[in-house]
């Protein structure tokens, strides 16, 4: 069986899952992931919002190492480097995520990548936990 790791964050299980963020009704800002209160300008008129699905990268770089806590995933020989991009999602929003490519030569600025879930872990009872990612289009 399949689990998100954070199922608050998306649309998944859905065929095309979208990352859900927040829109003030004050300033317009948008942020991600749901939040309260708008960052911008303190409101609290903030509702739900499904973020583009595509984007293209703004900045990338490779994780060499297992990050530190609250990282929940493999380790020690387990682990295997990661790609990490900033990515803009139409014209809404930036958001940071992992990258389905790790490989620097295969990473570029401007690239577009399409929004999708990837196995991360395997849970304590033996089910696989998925997380999102950007996969080159």
């Amino acid at each position: 069986m399949q689990k998100a790791l954070a199922p608050e964050i998306s649309t998944w299980p859905d065929e095309n899952p979208q990352l859900i963020g927040s829109q003030c009704g004050n300033c317009s800002a948008t942020v991600f992931p749901v939040q309260d209160h708008c960052p911008k300008c303190s409101s609290a008129q903030m509702s739900e919002t499904l973020l583009p699905r595509r984007g293209t990268v703004v900045a990338w770089t490779t994780q060499g190492f297992p990050p530190g806590a609250p990282y929940a995933g493999p380790t020690g020989k387990d682990f295997v480097p990661f790609g990490v991009g900033l990515v803009q999602l139409g014209d809404v929003i930036r958001v940071e995520g992992r990258l389905t490519e790790n490989d620097p030569a295969k990473l570029k600025f401007g690239q577009e990548v399409e929004l999708t879930m990837i196995p991360f872990t395997t849970d304590a009872d033996g089910n696989e936990v998925v997380t999102f990612a950007f996969q080159p289009v």
